[in-house]
């Protein structure tokens, strides 16, 4: 089963007006509360802030409410000096504000309609020299179009407000909740994003909406492109690695005598000639040649002529399908083989294995995990069963069972080392998540058994430093990271996560940015390194080159939800661009 990443669900909650009655005075909102469940961690890196205090949003907070305090006029003490005309000013700014504070009462006591025709009235006294109060009445009056769910006048009033004062957190959050009425996603994005950036991504409720709506567009747009993608074959590495997580699949077994041509037994040494008449056959040639463009072709020859190994070609294609990211193809192959009662039972096992992955990648958990428990019903003894329903209840949280899952392949096949590596990760997990400081050792002694037995696992030593990192360990990390190098030098993913390492480690930029480009050079359709660049890239502030990174992984994506993810990423970096052009707002940077 290929890893895939966890699915964190957003809660949604419904921002409350700030203030109490949801109008006031100008300037920014009130910091919220903390980020409670949010994966604050991926919306910092969404947006591209470093988990900082923006102590210029602070700052205008604190001198647009010493502006309010004093009505937004400064200092008083000279006004006794000016001219009639200056006292017929302040009398108008005087009418404006108590027009205003009319429409704050009508507002609080829930009559919306008189406190609108109040804040109209303060818009039309006010000086238009006075942006702060000019802004605030603007904004008071989208307050209350809000609660009559009027989005249209709530934006245009927001506008007002915020052309008058660009800063204007309140303005700009209460604008970004309308578009997202209005299903103005790129509208509300930028807005949100602005608002994130002004409170120093502390307040909750913002960093939510942000959240949400690149979710959905993320989703909007993966669905349309996923649809309309071409095909395309990963790196040879990647294909051999999924492989090798099956011990009991027939398909990639390499061939037997009798399925040579008599011609082939004679040549030994050479590439394999198989009879022209098998499709299968030719395409278990080319999966040894590592010819693997020509496999979904062959193994369909073998279906149309409804030949001897037709459950393996359907197997075999479907496979293929999906790594290729062609769920909707592959489906009906499997669905074929798994209805097939004549077939090896192996054959139908291992296309439910799949199955079930396939549903567990378009986030289908219970039909996921019906088709794993059907697997273990027809073949008991089939240790590939548990080893993938294994990785399935991790990814579910639901690690006891995942130990369990892990312990029954282990006992069917004691020799199998991935599995060994993948229940200390599991318990690991388990004693991480409970606090549990001696759990935790004992996990972490267990992966030093595993590496100690089966010296030659490349999955040992990278779950290992995933742990040892986790718990700071960043030297004996680096130094397992190097050892699975070491036994997988084509391996991709692990210079990437070795980069991160270096980030973390010694916040090495240079060092970490050498190992992610090594990544790309070794396997140039890895989706993850281009992804982690991107990232890395936002964090520097260069966000032309994050979305150029990001767009190489879209084209890469192996899923619809993966692809997803990534429009949410690319998406966050350009709604940065157009808030740094507007008004010149940027998140620190490494």
């Amino acid at each position: 089963m290929a890893a895939s990443k966890p699915v964190e669900a957003a809660v949604v909650a419904v921002a409350a007006p700030s203030s109490g009655s949801g109008v006031g005075g100008g300037g920014g909102g009130t910091a919220g509360p903390g980020t409670g469940g949010l994966p604050r961690w991926q919306l910092a890196l969404a947006v591209g802030a470093p988990l900082l205090l923006g102590a210029g949003a602070m700052y205008l907070w604190n001198r647009q409410r010493r502006r309010r305090e004093t009505g937004g006029r400064g200092d008083t003490s000279g006004l006794k000096r000016n001219s009639a005309g200056a006292h017929l000013e302040m009398n108008s700014l005087d009418r404006a504000q108590a027009a205003k504070n009319k429409g704050n009462k009508y507002f609080k006591a829930g009559k919306y309609e008189q406190a609108i025709q109040c804040y109209t009235e303060a818009i039309s006294l006010c000086p238009t020299e006075k942006n702060v109060d000019l802004s605030t009445f603007y904004q008071n009056r989208a307050a209350a179009f809000e609660q009559l769910q009027k989005w249209k006048e709530v934006a245009q009033d927001c506008t007002k407000a915020v052309e008058l004062n660009p800063k204007y957190v309140k303005a700009l959050f209460r604008r970004a909740k309308a578009h997202e009425k209005l299903d103005n996603k790129k509208e509300c994005l930028e807005d949100v994003t602005a608002v994130c950036i002004l409170e120093g991504f502390q307040n909750q409720q913002s960093m939510l909406l942000a959240d949400k709506v690149l979710k959905l567009l993320g989703k909007e747009k993966a669905k349309e492109k996923y649809k309309n993608r071409e095909p395309l074959m990963p790196s040879p590495q990647f294909i051999k690695s999924y492989f090798s997580s099956f011990t009991d699949d027939i398909i990639s077994q390499p061939m037997l005598k009798g399925e040579k041509s008599d011609e082939d037994k004679d040549k030994e040494g050479e590439a394999l000639e198989v009879k022209e008449n098998s499709g299968y056959l030719k395409a278990k040639q080319y999966m040894e040649e590592e010819n693997y463009d020509k496999i979904i072709s062959e193994c369909s020859k073998e279906i149309d002529a409804q030949g001897k190994y037709m459950a393996e070609a359907l197997l075999l294609r479907a496979t293929f399908y999906l790594l290729i990211g062609n769920a909707n193809a592959a489906k009906p192959d499997l669905d074929k083989v798994i209805s097939l009662k004549e077939a090896n039972v192996k054959l139908r096992a291992n296309a439910l294995i799949k199955r079930g992955s396939m549903y567990m990648q378009q986030q289908q958990p219970l039909l996921s995990t019906q088709d794993f428990n059907m697997a273990a019903d027809i073949d008991p003894q089939n240790a590939d069963v548990y080893h993938h329903r294994g990785q399935l209840k991790i990814l579910l949280d639901q690690v006891e069972e995942a130990v369990a899952d892990f312990d029954e392949c282990i006992r069917l096949r004691p020799e199998s080392a991935l599995a060994q590596a993948q229940k200390c990760f599991a318990l690991y997990r388990q004693a991480y998540t409970g606090n549990n400081s001696s759990q935790i050792q004992g996990a972490l002694k267990g992966f030093e058994e595993v590496i100690k037995k089966f010296p030659k696992c490349a999955e040992g030593y990278a779950l290992y430093a995933q742990a040892l990192t986790d718990q700071q360990q960043f030297g004996k990390a680096d130094e397992m990271y190097d050892k699975c190098i070491d036994l997988e030098p084509d391996n991709a993913t692990t210079y990437v996560h070795k980069g991160l390492l270096q980030l973390q480690w010694k916040q090495d930029l240079d060092r970490g940015l050498e190992l992610i480009s090594k990544a790309i050079e070794i396997d140039n359709k890895c989706d993850f390194a281009y992804e982690t660049m991107g990232t890395i890239e936002v964090q520097r502030g260069n966000m032309e080159k994050a979305i150029d990174m990001f767009n190489k992984a879209i084209n890469l994506a192996k899923s619809e939800m993966e692809m997803a993810h990534l429009y949410s990423l690319c998406d966050a970096a350009h709604a940065q661009t157009e808030v740094a052009k507007k008004y010149g707002l940027k998140p620190p940077t490494l």
